[in-house]
């Protein structure tokens, strides 16, 4: 049976990985987890807990190979392969999701954009042309696709999630305010940006008390 990896720790996989990269850029070869923790905020027994959920890395009096870590991280997060993905909802936060250049370095592929509004449609951008869609069915019928990314009102989240995951799409990554149920073999990431935003308020308002 496979030991079971909390959420937490599997949130925090992007965050060593990004912090791993950027050693990588300015050349620094090895680091202890001492090291890492002040550079991350963390202790470094987390780091030594979170790291020790995969495998040994590190090297008493030593630390860690920061490019092999880096490329093991990779692997965990799956980042060694390629995902084809889509993007429901064309509107200010589709077409800054497809802007961001960095989401195709990691492996992150857009084949297609789509939307309902005509004003939109036909549309350029970066290379993408934003389809209506009424096309979505007839394009997953030909085209592999492992992530979708939801743009879109709540109210017609639900009616395309049910088009999708008929079409064998696996992987949702949900910015709908709408938190749906997905049956099994399919995954769901919500993204609630005012979340974030309310967690800051409570901070700033937190940090005026002291």
């Amino acid at each position: 049976m496979e030991k079971e990896i909390s959420t937490a720790v599997i949130r925090r996989l992007p965050r060593y990985y990004r912090y791993l990269g950027s050693l990588m850029d300015n050349g620094i070869t090895r680091i202890s987890s001492r090291d890492l923790s002040r550079r991350m905020g963390l202790t470094a027994s987390q780091i030594r807990q979170d790291l020790n959920n995969f495998g040994a890395f590190g090297q008493q009096g030593y630390g860690y190979n920061v490019e092999k870590l880096y490329y093991e991280i990779r692997k965990i997060l799956g980042l060694d392969k390629t995902y084809n993905m889509i993007i429901i909802g064309a509107g200010n936060i589709g077409q800054a999701l497809l802007n961001y250049i960095n989401y195709q370095r990691r492996g992150y592929n857009f084949v297609g954009v789509f939307d309902k509004n005509p004003k939109l449609i036909g549309l350029n951008i970066r290379g993408t042309v934003i389809r209506d869609i009424d096309t979505l069915e007839n394009f997953l019928d030909n085209t592999k696709v492992d992530i979708a990314v939801l743009t879109l009102p709540g109210n017609d989240a639900e009616e395309v999630i049910k088009i999708i995951i008929d079409k064998g799409v696996r992987g949702i990554w949900n910015f709908s305010h709408m938190t749906i149920k997905t049956p099994p073999g399919v995954v769901m990431e919500n993204v609630h940006l005012t979340d974030s935003l309310m967690t800051l308020s409570y901070k700033l308002k937190e940090e005026s008390k002291e």
